[in-house]
């Protein structure tokens, strides 16, 4: 046993879309390079942009955070011995997986967001297959399609994978609405947790803030998430689904509990001290976070914790299972907790 990289990531290459159906070849996403490097600076994490995915008609940064402390093949999957060796360097035994390029709005057509989810879920099996049970994986559900999300649930469920990836806005729909109810009711029964990771489908919302460094379409719409399905009281619906809060930092946990408990109040009723662990939810932290303070409103069994593996954006920090485990901001007991005990007990491992 050992820590568990609570958020790590597969970063996509031309070999993932080797995984097409046949039928679907046509929707293969490209690659097209650019010799206009001057516009092309990704905002978040300013690096030059020379690679794009051209994916439905639309052009998707390649290249916009990569992480130079991790080797290419390691992050595109092209040398999976190579990143277990990097994990046992690390200390780590385990890592869940979610995507890079999918992490934004990427497309709105039925058939294509089917085509491209199986296509990504089944190069995740094949990882899987070669990681002896050491990379785990989020799946990617069809949310234009009840009946074929089901599929690809039972299918992810069957092999290897230990919850649902979701954003934190779906198809420029908020994630308490009755839309995503049936998803929820499939998720509770095959024991998959829901994770809401960093990011958002959302077009709208791209296009609002186009030049955002990534916090507000990004980061926000979790902690608004985390707090409308608590004040709409959606998790005691699906009592025995468990949910993650990705990619977005902790320290807004406390702020988030405070509100709630006012909104609480005001409408005659007294909100639980433990409405956290009431609620199977849980919340990524970060190395940064003052997670001593943090621990005291979501309580210790709800955090977990992740290295952004993959990526070089502003939660990325390749060490952080052994920097939590070292420098002595919690205790060894609760370090334990958030670095292991409690991942396993998020996804089922």
């Amino acid at each position: 046993m050992g820590s568990v990289d609570a958020d790590a990531h597969v970063v996509e290459c031309e070999h993932t879309f080797d995984f097409l159906d046949p039928e679907f070849e046509k929707y293969r996403p490209l690659v097209v390079q650019s010799k206009d490097t001057a516009r092309t600076v990704s905002s978040q994490v300013g690096i030059a942009q020379r690679e794009f995915w051209f994916m439905d008609n639309r052009m998707l940064p390649k290249e916009g955070n990569v992480g130079a402390d991790t080797a290419k093949g390691a992050r595109e999957m092209e040398d999976i011995q190579g990143r277990l060796k990097h994990m046992d360097e690390l200390g780590i035994d385990v890592q869940v997986l979610y995507p890079t390029v999918f992490l934004r709005a990427w497309t709105a057509t039925p058939e294509v967001e089917y085509a491209l989810i199986r296509c990504y879920n089944r190069w995740l099996v094949d990882i899987w297959k070669q990681a002896s049970d050491r990379l785990r994986w989020v799946v990617m559900p069809h949310l234009m399609n009840m009946d074929k999300c089901r599929e690809e649930l039972e299918f992810g469920k069957e092999n290897g994978a230990c919850g649902v990836y979701m954003h934190g806005i779906e198809h420029d729909t908020a994630m308490y609405s009755e839309k995503f109810f049936a998803l929820y009711k499939m998720a509770e029964e095959l024991d998959l947790p829901i994770c809401f990771h960093a990011g958002n489908n959302s077009f709208l919302l791209e296009g609002m803030y186009r030049e955002d460094s990534g916090f507000a379409k990004a980061k926000l719409p979790l902690v608004a998430t985390f707090h409308q399905l608590l004040h709409k009281g959606i998790p005691a619906m699906f009592p025995k689904l468990r949910w993650a809060f990705v990619e977005v930092s902790a320290q807004w946990v406390p702020y988030a509990l405070n509100d709630l408990a006012i909104r609480f109040r005001r409408r005659g009723e007294e909100m639980s001290d433990s409405i956290m662990a009431d609620n199977n939810m849980f919340v990524a932290c970060q190395v940064t976070d003052d997670i001593d303070y943090v621990v005291k409103y979501a309580g210790e069994t709800q955090l977990v914790v992740g290295t952004d593996y993959g990526h070089a954006d502003t939660s990325t920090e390749i060490e952080a299972m052994r920097k939590l485990s070292s420098d002595g901001k919690v205790s060894a007991e609760i370090a334990g907790k958030i670095l292991e005990d409690n991942a396993r007990v998020l996804y089922g491992l």
